[in-house]
């Protein structure tokens, strides 16, 4: 019989999902995006060779292995077909691999002149989207006015759709944020051309994860950001617009609650943000500049430079509750090497009281003091280090507190961006 792992971010996002994703879909038959857009940003290294996948599951990769698109996914066409024809140029069929549910709503070129309007309104108080459409476009969504894929293979229902919802969205744009109008034309003609592409891969995704399910398929369930980033849970309003935590796997998916059987928390061994929000342990000394410049730590959709700090257990034990997190993967362990000391953040100081739960929303987290604990750090190179006997000492120390304070195993270890550069001490989908 099959397993489900669902392989989600427990930060705020960019902790190696798709490198992780990639490393494990040899053993799944399908790979399944359930949230976001193509404002996540997953990167493959694989041998001399690098790939940044922002739509498409990071599974693409892997021949015979299915690549799912589900209904919680908001879907740019110009996006998913510019991110196809890249892995067609490298001789990936991407197109053969890839079905996407009809219910994805569809990003259009004004969903992405609102969320550039908006941020340039909002000035010094902008949130740090990607300016990409992800937001209005579930905005529209909820409000039941947003357009879904499969609307979009009936050029007669789209044309009146669009130009309803557009005359909507334009007065906006025009005459509060003095922004010019989007072209009704423009977009339909554009649109339409998109979905001759698009329609052969448009399929039943519940359908199709029901049957691989039914036939005993493993299936791997691939997240975007992170959980801290969760519309509900994450430090409102610097979020995104979608539910990242494990529980939205279901209602992007198709597939039921009892249906899945491992959640993978994937984990960097210090903390990063892109953008604006609360980050009670970001560093602005050496050691920041260390984790930032060792890491490569620019965002792979926007190459925004990535705020740094020490691994926060406050905020993560929190998001391994409300994940249900089963087991942990560290990544990037190798960027702390040379460090004298390392330190773990395992409370607050609040408004004169010391706490060990986050609070709610970013005001709360703006406030919070860390408090932490030290370890020794190491000075021996653990990068591509593939036997967790062969890490240093305190390294392993400090792996072994990071559990304890947890109460988490930690089953997956990255050393390296190659899928070679990790270890595996327990495999999510074995028994």
């Amino acid at each position: 019989m099959g397993k489900n792992v669902v392989v989600i971010g427990a930060q705020w996002g960019d902790e190696g999902k798709g490198k992780v994703v990639d490393l494990l879909t040899d053993r799944a038959a399908a790979v399944v995006r359930f949230q976001g857009g193509h404002n996540a940003g997953h990167t493959l290294v694989i041998g001399a060779e690098k790939t940044v996948l922002h739509l498409i599951p990071s599974g693409i990769l892997r021949e015979g292995v299915r690549c799912l698109i589900g209904n919680g996914v908001v879907v740019s066409p110009a996006a998913l077909l510019e991110e196809i024809a890249m892995l067609e140029g490298r001789g990936v069929p991407a197109r053969e691999r890839l079905s996407i549910s009809p219910a994805c709503p569809l990003i259009l070129p004004y969903h992405i002149a609102l969320d550039q309007a908006r941020e340039r309104a909002r000035g010094a108080k902008a949130i740090g989207t990607t300016g990409r459409g992800i937001g209005p476009t579930y905005e529209d969504k909820v409000s039941r006015r947003g357009i879904r894929l499969g609307e979009l293979l009936d050029p007669g229902h789209f044309a009146e759709r669009l130009r309803e919802v557009l005359e909507y969205h334009n007065f906006s744009l025009v005459h509060y944020f003095k922004a010019e109008a989007v072209d009704y034309q423009q977009v339909l003609d554009e649109a339409l051309g998109q979905a001759e592409v698009i329609a052969p891969m448009v399929a039943d995704i519940p359908g199709v994860l029901h049957d691989l399910r039914r036939a005993g398929g493993s299936i791997l369930f691939e997240g975007a950001q992170g959980a801290l980033l969760d519309i509900d849970h994450g430090t409102y309003p610097f979020v995104t617009s979608s539910n990242t935590t494990a529980g939205g796997t279901c209602t992007g998916s198709g597939i039921g609650p009892r249906d899945l059987d491992y959640v993978l928390g994937i984990v960097k061994a210090y903390t990063t943000r892109v953008g604006a929000g609360p980050f009670p342990t970001e560093l602005f000394d050496a050691v920041g500049d260390h984790l930032g410049e060792k890491g490569h730590e620019f965002g792979a959709t926007t190459g925004r430079k990535r705020r740094c700090g020490w691994l926060d257990l406050v905020a993560l034990k929190r998001s391994f509750d409300i994940n249900s997190i089963t087991g942990v993967c560290i990544t990037k362990l190798d960027v702390l090497d040379g460090l004298d000391t390392l330190r773990l953040c395992v409370s607050y100081d609040l408004d004169g009281e010391t706490i060990t739960a986050p609070p709610v929303g970013a005001e709360g987290f703006g406030r919070a003091t860390p408090n932490y604990i030290d370890m020794p750090g190491w000075t021996e190179n653990t990068y591509g280090v593939t036997r967790y006997g062969d890490l240093p000492e305190n390294a392993r120390r400090y792996l072994a507190k990071i559990e304890e304070l947890s109460g988490v195993p930690i089953d997956i270890v990255s050393t390296g961006p190659d899928r070679a550069e990790t270890m595996i001490l327990r495999d999510p989908f074995a028994g």
